[in-house]
């Protein structure tokens, strides 16, 4: 209760601040010649990053405030705002999200179910390499199973073959990997999903992987040297193991039923929904993992949302160099709104963009969905100098990997896709 003050309070004394700043006229407020707008989603993500188990209320009322700020600029004569409008404006992309990240949800419950993740375990080397090969099957795990839920089997497998003793900087390479796995796969990552959903075509992130598969080679041995070190693999499966063919079936639908409604209705989540409901009757569906999707669904949409009423038009023209930067802010703040800022500005190679805010969320703990969901696995996880001290080899594998791409693909951006909503039109 404490933090959902303190975090109430603090935006809503930065929104009436800003608000009381408004001059005559319409004209937007700016604070040290950044635009109100903006300061008020640097403070929302601040304190999503410090307020761990508040996220939802920051988030909450971050956008609240920069509602609010947006209809006292339209009433002092600016540009208009009609928030309904806006929210009907973004409607296919918040429902298609939101309906994808439930249903991802459940697909992931039904991998972890199969056996496969308690399989897994007796196809790895004895000695450091164990530890890397488990690092590549994140990776490739990610690509078609979500990021998240990549990062809980792998932490889970990790916790199983080395008796308890993870190091940080071990947790660190899991993370990465799963972000590095899901960075060129538009089912592998909640950025690159959002990116499907509002109409960058799925090839245009592909080339992701040429960042990607570098780094995580790069990052993948550092870390299963240091992992070896610091407990050796103990590879035994669990005595009852088992294999469930059914559920890797259910997965494969859902896959491709998110797929086909893709490419014929531009609506995926359908796919996805159908594709659960239809297997249902025939595999055991773990309902109760919507319950706990909804909450963290719920807090991703209200920063997507928020990021939608930024004015795009006042960030710095997408480059190569803008978005390297990218990636290390996205260190700190979630990734999530950061894509939704680019999506709204236009004009990126989309691939490099994929690459730099879903791997970049790496290099800190709370930097991406992924780091977050494994650090309730590991609790000593949640200290970002540690972090940062043990996963080092994660910040130099970002910025080789960003380098061999510019090298081998070089940076080519894509005109915008759509035209931004005028809600998020200059304010003069």
């Amino acid at each position: 209760m404490r933090d959902w003050i303190l975090a109430g309070a603090g935006i809503a004394m930065m929104a009436g601040i800003i608000i009381g700043a408004l001059v005559t006229g319409g004209s937007a407020p700016t604070i040290g010649g950044i635009r109100a707008e903006f300061l008020l989603f640097a403070l929302t993500l601040l304190g999503v990053a410090f307020l761990h188990h508040q996220t939802l209320g920051v988030a909450l009322c971050g956008l609240l405030a920069i509602v609010v700020l947006r209809l006292a600029v339209a009433a002092s004569g600016g540009l208009a705002f009609d928030p309904l409008q806006h929210l009907q404006h973004e409607a296919v992309t918040l429902i298609n999200l939101f309906g994808l990240l439930i249903g991802f949800a459940i697909l992931a419950r039904h991998f972890e179910e199969s056996g496969v993740p308690d399989l897994l375990p007796r196809y790895l080397p004895d000695d450091w390499k164990g530890g890397f090969v488990l690092l590549l099957m994140v990776f490739v795990l990610s690509a078609f199973l979500d990021n998240i839920a990549a990062a809980i089997i792998g932490g889970t497998v990790a916790n199983h073959v080395y008796k308890g003793r993870v190091d940080i900087g071990y947790l660190a390479a899991i993370v990465a990997a799963s972000n590095a796995g899901g960075a060129g796969s538009v089912v592998g990552d909640t950025t690159t999903t959002m990116m499907w959903i509002d109409g960058v075509d799925a090839g245009n992130v592909v080339h992701a992987y040429v960042a990607a598969l570098p780094a995580t080679l790069l990052f993948g041995v550092i870390a299963a040297l240091q992992q070896h070190r610091f407990q050796a693999i103990r590879k035994d499966p669990p005595q009852n193991a088992h294999f469930g063919k059914a559920r890797l079936v259910a997965v494969l639908l859902i896959l491709i039923g998110a797929i086909a409604t893709n490419v014929w209705l531009d609506f995926p989540a359908a796919g996805v929904w159908f594709a659960i409901l239809v297997v249902a009757p025939f595999v055991r569906t773990d309902w109760r993992v919507v319950g706990n999707a909804f909450k963290g669904s719920v807090f991703l949409l209200s920063l997507v949302v928020a990021a939608s009423l930024m004015p795009v038009q006042d960030l710095p023209l997408p480059s190569a160099m803008t978005v390297l930067g990218i990636g290390f802010v996205s260190a700190v703040f979630d990734n999530i709104p950061l894509t939704k800022l680019a999506l709204e500005q236009g004009g990126y190679d989309w691939g490099v963009l994929a690459y730099a805010v879903g791997f970049g969320g790496s290099m800190i703990w709370f930097g991406s969905s992924a780091g977050v969901a494994l650090s309730g696995l590991f609790p000593q996880a949640k200290s970002a100098g540690l972090w940062l001290k043990r996963g080092w080899h994660v910040m130099l594998a970002y910025v080789f990997g960003f380098f061999v791409m510019l090298a081998l693909v070089g940076w080519h951006p894509h005109a915008p896709h759509r035209n931004p909503p005028s809600a998020t039109a200059s304010v003069h």
